[in-house]
């Protein structure tokens, strides 16, 4: 028997075998990802047929690594429920183009599927998240990691082995448009959140790959895919931790970025993609390019032969639509890759499928669709309304991602008192009928009344709630009568409109669209759009009370809306469920315990507004502005507010830990994120002005109390010293604990005493 048809030996010792009898095509074939899945498999009625151009693909290398997006369905692809994959067909589908692949490979080699993941599945049906910067605002990995595994469950049904998973890039301007794809600014926390994702779908059976490496989020105005003019230590501190997480988590691929870094692109690379992420970090899964970058290094070489010998000998295993890889073999013939580096790349292709179990089970069936992604269809769908849909994961990130930033008069939560008469609420703007306004970049088509717009969210709510009546209007006029306004202001990253897109799918800005958020929608100005303005200024001129809430895929200027509304909630693009949960926070029924994962800043004038600035300088200090971000890192209120108290700090065996109480003293539950912070004083470098080092989410029962403790390692205190060496150096450092803007407690410590000898 073949070593590579024996299931007793490791799927690396069986994928050496099988390395050694393929071409050189052969191999090639398994480094390419040059199809746009969504198009290889054509459905027409209930009809379904395997494209031309899939079939002399897979026929001209004689097999096929990798294909992407099978599923894939939005207006780039053109997949809706009218002609995309969607339940048996999804099936029917998988198998044919599997069937296909396998019957053209010499040794049947199947192919791995990849399918974007961004927050939730990218298909027709698929589960749906809040974006990441509203998963970020929860402060909750472990309920990220919940949402995660529900994803999962969905793909592995659907015989996913790939999910593509935005979570490594960290937000450092927000006039970028992908912001919504951050966890937030800080690497601790995105690093937390990243380890947290990538777990929940390695528990599933699904394999991550974590995108964009690296520091694809620091950009140079906010303009996507632009330079990263940092040095080293920068790039360390900042942008490599959630990266070093992912991997630690099981991330089986890592997806390179499109920018360059200090004037080096991201794919052409070989320090950030084999010295670093493989020797630093130890990753040994795929690296992938994102979409036709290994064909934008044509501004370095001259040939799409150079460009992808250049990637490949970079460190990028996997291609992703481009020519470059495509033409590998007249590369080799030129002298322009070596046999090491072309073996070595799919070698890690070839030990992913054994791993997968690829060889052994290549097909689905129908039963395991059934009771896979229907069953947990079934059971987490938001359609059934209450009381179900208020358990379903997609709800529960939605409503912990609330924001509340204002509550003047303690306006909320409307339902809190019982007035003798009925109050009205009028609930005003652009957005509220619109579900694609609350989901995001990367959304699929979503069925009529499968989620929740914010009318359907406020009617269902309302109609529960004694004393209170809504009233959905559709001019100032018409809110003029009412008690209390709710306004709903925000941008869009919505592609469902007037949207053209490039070849990497991204949205072109400069058309006829209302998406002013979303990749490819990058802003020189940080304000909302001017028919938001113009809303909010007539409501504040002629209403009475004003509660506003922000949907938002990015931080806005929102100083003026501010001052002069009464409440203000911001909403990160919350979901499917995300118009249930603003109507259950505003009236009560949860509590916003949000807090911001990034700093809203005055202007886009003032940037950048991120909390941890070196000390240098006065960040954000400016002679024609107040100073400091409108609302700071970290900041979030809540409907009521819990003590702090008896707090410790003790050294165990080199190690230091921060102990103290919470507890609630109000009469309904609420939640408390304690947030850790260290600061150095002094070293060979100029320290920043904080770090954030720990923090948790505890939610508490009236009455309830419980101690909290913050475990504080050698690593909290050190820094990257003058020479690039990761180190504690000796003096003093403060430890600090905040929950939103409160100061709770801080302490002046010796670093030496922390560090184990």
């Amino acid at each position: 028997m073949e070593k590579y048809k024996d299931r007793t030996l490791c799927s690396r010792k069986r994928a050496e075998d099988l390395l050694g009898r393929l071409t050189l095509t052969e191999k090639v074939g398994q480094l390419n990802q040059r199809l746009y899945g969504f198009t290889v498999c054509k459905r027409d009625g209930d009809r379904l047929s395997l494209s031309e151009e899939f079939c002399r693909e897979v026929e001209r290398f004689g097999g096929l690594g990798v294909l992407y997006g099978l599923y894939r369905a939005d207006p780039w692809s053109g997949r809706d429920y009218e002609n995309g994959l969607v339940g048996e067909f999804a099936i029917q589908a998988y198998n044919m183009v599997q069937e296909y692949v396998i019957s053209h490979s010499r040794f049947g080699i199947p192919a791995l599927m990849s399918s974007e993941s961004p927050h939730g599945h990218q298909a027709l049906d698929g589960y749906l998240l809040p974006v990441n910067l509203a998963v970020g605002a929860t402060w909750n990995p472990a309920l990220a990691e919940r949402g995660a595994r529900v994803c999962a469950k969905e793909m592995r049904a659907l015989g996913v082995d790939l999910a593509l998973v935005s979570m490594l890039d960290v937000l450092r301007d927000p006039r970028w448009g992908r912001c919504e794809e951050c966890f937030g600014e800080d690497p601790y926390l995105a690093s937390q959140f990243a380890r947290a994702v990538v777990c929940g779908y390695r528990e599933e059976g699904v394999d991550v790959v974590a995108k964009h490496f690296a520091a694809q989020g620091e950009t140079t105005g906010g303009v996507n895919a632009s330079a990263a003019r940092i040095g080293e230590r920068e790039l360390r501190e900042i942008h490599l931790p959630p990266a070093q997480a992912a991997v630690e988590a099981g991330a089986a691929g890592v997806m390179a970025a499109y920018n360059e870094i200090d004037g080096i692109p991201c794919h052409n690379n070989r320090w950030l993609l084999d010295e670093v992420l493989r020797g630093e970090m130890g990753f040994d899964g795929i690296v992938m390019a994102d979409g036709v970058a290994v064909d934008r290094l044509g501004f370095l070489y001259g040939t799409v032969q150079e460009c992808g010998a250049a990637a490949l000998s970079s460190g990028v295993d996997v291609s992703l639509w481009d020519e470059g890889f495509a033409h590998l073999e007249e590369a080799f013939a030129q002298g322009l890759v070596t046999q090491e580096r072309l073996d070595e790349a799919v070698l890690r292709v070839l030990t992913r499928k054994f791993e997968r179990g690829l060889f052994e089970q290549p097909y689905l069936t129908h039963e395991k669709f059934r009771g896979g992604c229907a069953k947990e269809r079934a059971k987490e769908d938001a359609d059934s309304g209450c009381p179900a849909a208020c358990d379903t994961v997609s709800l529960a990130l939605a409503q912990e991602s609330m924001i509340l930033l204002k509550n003047e008069d303690a306006i909320l939560p409307l339902a809190q008192t019982s007035p003798q008469k009925k109050r009205k609420v009028a609930l005003i703007g652009e957005h509220i009928r619109d579900i694609y306004a609350l989901l995001g970049d990367y959304t699929p088509p979503v069925r009529s009344g499968s989620a929740w717009t914010i009318e359907r969210g406020f009617r269902h709510v309302f109609a529960q709630q004694e004393g209170l009546e809504v009233v959905v209007c559709d001019t100032v006029q018409q809110a003029k009568g009412c008690d209390v306004t709710v306004l709903v202001l925000g941008g869009s990253s919505s592609r469902f409109g007037e949207v053209e897109f490039d070849v990497n799918g991204a949205a072109i800005a400069g058309q006829k669209t209302k998406m002013d958020c979303g990749e490819g929608m990058d802003l020189s100005s940080l304000e909302l759009p001017a028919e938001q303005l113009a809303l909010a200024n007539s409501v504040f001129a002629s209403c009475g009370r004003v509660v506003t809430a922000v949907i938002a895929g990015r931080p806005y200027a929102i100083s003026e809306i501010a001052r002069r509304t009464d409440a203000l909630l911001y909403c990160f693009y919350p979901g499917p469920a995300g118009g249930l949960a603003l109507a259950r926070a505003v009236c009560g029924l949860c509590e916003p315990s949000g807090r911001l994962p990034v700093s809203l800043p005055r202007s886009a004038s003032q940037l950048p507004v991120w909390y941890n600035h070196r000390i240098s300088y006065e960040a954000m200090h400016y002679a024609d502005e107040s100073a400091g971000a409108a609302y700071p890192f970290g900041f979030g209120l809540g409907y009521g507010q819990a003590q702090y108290e008896a707090f410790d700090f003790q050294m165990e065996s080199g190690a230091g830990t921060v102990s103290f109480w919470i507890s609630n003293p109000c009469d309904r539950e609420i939640s408390a994120v304690p947030m850790l912070f260290i600061s150095h004083l002094g070293g060979s470098i100029v320290p920043r002005k904080e770090e954030l080092k720990r923090f948790g989410k505890y939610r508490l029962a009236p009455g309830q109390a419980r101690r909290v403790c913050f475990a504080i390692e050698e690593d909290d205190l050190a820094v990257w010293d003058c020479r690039m060496q990761r180190r504690v150096e000796p003096g003093r450092a403060v430890l600090a604990v905040r929950d939103g803007a409160r100061s709770l407690w801080q302490a002046e410590i010796t670093k030496e005493l922390c560090v184990r000898r």
